[in-house]
């Protein structure tokens, strides 16, 4: 497909880091490599469609207006959704091999789906600044022969740029994330004869030491579906019990953390790095999130990720701990959420100072 260098550029990025983003909150390694493009239209694409699959809407709202599409195989998103469940790997060969899909498949999807969104965001708005800002949509089963294709539906009619990429995994069989864009707004993403737009400067990662006050600056306000910023107050997205969440392997460790965050008043609720954070989170209005760690490893660090996909639309402040830091574990930390680092062993009054800053009673 001649032209669109731009977007080509920008969706090759995208995908890249939403596949090194999602692997992060499945805990494994998914690469997502954009392997061709072509034109294409809505008659055409579904018309040699044979596997059943899932379309999500991606709302592209400020200067540059109009929706494109992600399209999936809804085999796929069954296996993402069930490894993400922490479902056995026979279970999830016979769902994939009988396409069941299942009311918390399609909720675990959904929580993957906005991590895409999100490397998605990041990277159009970086390239494209104050001019874009994507929001994701319920996704749409389809399957072929059984769902009639309407005007509107799973996607309005018209001409589309398709972007195919592979979907790769350790010993799983997936197959393609295609991203059909309308012809009218892959044009204003990357309007013909147009040089492409200058990239962002590149910001040298600040020092452990300095990460603390690099957190505490002012952030702006967190885009809906991106991975979440710093944010000025800590919200809940569900009403319930005040609560502080204490995550740390070590139970010594854990213990002194615990400590500290009863003394806000908050009930205080603790688990390991690999607790169900979903069920820690049920019924509790968490206004903080205590995460103590080894080495800031993608593992650990995607903790983060899951408070957020958790709580989208108004994350809990998290301190994240850790005996060793990298300057890229800081900046990771920093962008999925993370308020405050601390490099352990650190003394309770440390502790106790950092915790005094996110909760509204005062630390006595």
């Amino acid at each position: 497909m001649d032209g669109y260098t731009t977007l080509h550029e920008m969706l090759a990025s995208a995908l890249k880091q939403a596949g090194e983003e999602s692997g992060m909150l499945l805990g494994q390694e998914l690469a997502i490599a954009l392997s061709d493009s072509l034109t294409t239209s809505k008659t055409s694409y579904f018309g040699g469609l044979e596997d059943a699959c899932f379309v999500i809407g991606v709302e592209s709202r400020e200067a540059y207006t109009g929706q494109f599409y992600l399209v999936f195989s809804l085999r796929d998103a069954i296996v993402m959704s069930s490894i993400l469940l922490g479902i056995p790997p026979a279970r999830i060969q016979e769902k994939k091999r009988l396409s069941i899909i299942e009311s918390d498949d399609i909720d675990a999807f959904a929580e993957i789906a906005n991590m895409i969104n999100g490397a998605f965001n990041t990277v159009f708005q970086g390239s494209l600044p104050n001019k874009v800002h994507l929001k994701l949509l319920s996704p749409k089963k389809f399957i072929p022969e059984v769902d009639e294709l309407s005007e509107s539906e799973p996607l309005p009619e018209g001409d589309y740029l398709m972007f195919r990429s592979k979907l790769e995994m350790p010993d799983q069989e997936l197959n393609y994330l295609d991203v059909l864009i309308p012809v009218g707004l892959g044009n204003q993403f990357d309007p013909p004869g147009e040089e492409p737009p200058e990239p962002p400067a590149e910001e040298e990662a600040p020092a452990p030491d300095e990460a603390g006050d690099a957190a505490a600056q002012p952030q702006p306000e967190a885009e809906e579906g991106a991975a979440p910023p710093p944010r000025e107050e800590a919200g809940s997205a569900e009403a319930g019990i005040d609560s502080v969440v204490v995550l740390e392997d070590d139970n010594e460790e854990r213990r002194q953390m615990v400590t500290v965050a009863a003394l806000t008043g908050y009930q205080v609720v603790e688990g390991t790095l690999n607790a169900d954070i979903k069920e820690l989170f049920t019924g509790r209005n968490v206004r903080l999130v205590l995460v103590g760690s080894q080495d800031a490893s993608d593992h650990e660090l995607a903790v983060c990720i899951k408070v957020n996909a958790i709580r989208q639309n108004s994350p809990p402040p998290i301190i994240m701990s850790a005996q060793r830091w990298t300057r890229t574990a800081v900046l990771k930390a920093l962008k999925y959420g993370a308020r405050e680092i601390i490099i352990k062993p650190c003394s309770e009054e440390e502790l106790i100072a950092k915790v005094r800053r996110f909760c509204k009673p005062p630390v006595q």
